[in-house]
């Protein structure tokens, strides 16, 4: 009966230090957008070469933990020029910094599928925290996330030098929806 109730409790013990599961982003289904405004004008961009590793328990979202790889000169906007300026040298230098990171450090429930996440970005070797809300739908095997947070660009010395710093915005709302299935 002791040996009963030690292997229960052994057993309990490690489910519950379990780590979460992990989740395989649906990349079709996914995307990584932004919108500046530049000249009074706004205008979107979308990142097309990014990777995301996703672990993630409902029953205990404080411990999941996402990291998601963009390539910067992945960054399309509306056409091959404002492309180009947007990831040359003078604002994500991609050839310099080929690399944009988000390390969410925290998630936590604020009401059934709304939660408040925490973050790292890192950019043009700049790292900087990011706080914003985001919805999280799990049905089954699948999950869809949304959210928007706004970065200031010239924390990460984007565009800091030059006319165009007067004449793009400082803000820059980036928006996520991911779709992703259980591993």
């Amino acid at each position: 009966m002791r040996r009963r109730a030690l292997l229960i409790g052994v057993l309990a013990f490690g489910l519950a230090g379990a780590a979460p599961t992990p989740w395989v982003v649906i990349r079709d289904a996914s995307s990584i957008e932004l919108t500046v405004r530049a000249l009074g004008v706004p205008h979107r961009g979308q990142f097309e070469d990014w990777r995301g590793d996703i672990t993630f328990d409902p029953a205990a979202p404080g411990r999941t933990r996402a990291t998601v790889v963009v390539q910067a000169a992945s960054l399309r906007m509306g056409s091959g020029s404002l492309t180009r300026r947007a990831t040359g040298p003078g604002m994500l230098d991609s050839a310099s910094h080929p690399v944009i990171r988000f390390d969410l450090r925290s998630l936590e429930s604020v009401s059934a599928d709304r939660y408040s996440a925490r973050a790292d970005i890192t950019m043009k070797g700049r790292t900087r925290p990011v706080s914003f809300p985001l919805d999280l739908r799990v049905t089954g095997d699948r999950a869809h996330l949304t959210g928007a947070f706004t970065l200031d660009r010239t924390e990460f010395g984007i565009g800091t030098a030059g006319a165009w710093n007067r004449m793009v915005g400082r803000e820059v709302t980036v928006r996520v929806s991911l779709q992703a299935r259980r591993a």
